[in-house]
């Protein structure tokens, strides 16, 4: 039976729709992966030699144009060499499904990791135990990530406090948290040079300081002269700070209260990964 033309006219442009739309969500996916990596930068530089590439077809400049051409071939393993570790953490994820699950599980984890922060900033604030833990927000902190001791472990309360216990060996420095868990410790942050801040304020705030004024990072500080809870964003330093107060504050910045909507092309996918919808 030969399919009416309008028919295969819609099933052609729909085929096209989900042909883009593939694609956006494809496109979409790697930009949240390297966001925040170095991965970005290297881009940029791949955006220069692609506008060079088409400056010198269009101008007719064939040397150059030759040149560009061996560096993209060259540049596809070199790519690949360099952004080993981001394509295998892509792929563990695709593997976990976590792309599909995200949001699903979001809000425990960040429940649980602003507990592990109340948790150590009381220990730590009343004991005048010093702390620096900066949260990588939408900026990325990898620059800073690799300054210090790769952790890649859970937060929880207890082994921040043991982190910054005197005299340790990773006490010195920052904590740096990065999607849930602890990415690194002993990590290096700028320090700021602005006279705004009070002459009484350390080495940590002045790293608290430094970190918000070239990214969004949400930064915390506990005295260890007088075990006040300082945090710090966007260039903003909010000090003397109780536990009601930052608690509240955390939960505005951590989980930003949306209206949970329901993807019901996410929800079957999901149904499938898991073996089904039996409950």
């Amino acid at each position: 039976m030969l399919l009416n033309p309008s028919n295969w006219f819609t099933w052609t442009a729909a085929a096209r729709l989900l042909d883009i739309l593939v694609i956006w969500f494809v496109i979409y996916e790697l930009i949240m992966l390297l966001r925040g990596t170095r991965a970005v930068t290297l881009f940029r530089g791949i955006l220069v030699i692609i506008i060079i590439k088409i400056a010198s077809w269009y101008l007719g400049l064939e040397t150059v144009s030759w040149v560009m051409d061996q560096i993209i071939n060259w540049g596809v393993i070199a790519l690949v060499i360099i952004f080993q570790p981001e394509i295998r953490q892509g792929l563990e994820r695709l593997g976990r499904g976590s792309f599909i699950q995200r949001g699903q599980t979001a809000h425990d984890d960040e429940e649980k990791l602003i507990d592990a922060l109340d948790r150590a900033i009381q220990y730590m604030s009343k004991r005048r135990i010093g702390a620096l833990i900066s949260i990588q927000m939408e900026t990325g902190l990898e620059e800073y990530i690799e300054t210090g001791i790769d952790l890649d472990a859970d937060v929880t309360g207890e082994l921040l406090i043991n982190i910054f216990i005197p005299n340790t060996p990773l006490h010195d420095g920052a904590v740096i948290i990065k999607d849930n868990r602890i990415a690194s410790a002993t990590a290096y942050l700028p320090l700021s040079d602005s006279n705004l801040i009070p002459k009484e304020l350390g080495t940590r705030h002045r790293a608290a300081v430094g970190i918000s004024e070239v990214t969004d990072a949400l930064t915390i500080v506990v005295s260890e002269e007088t075990g006040e809870v300082m945090f710090t964003r966007n260039n903003e330093m909010m000090r003397n700070l109780t536990q009601e107060d930052y608690l509240n504050y955390l939960r505005k910045q951590l989980i930003p209260a949306e209206p949970e909507r329901h993807n019901w092309f996410l929800d079957i996918v999901n149904r499938i990964f898991r073996g089904g919808g039996h409950k």
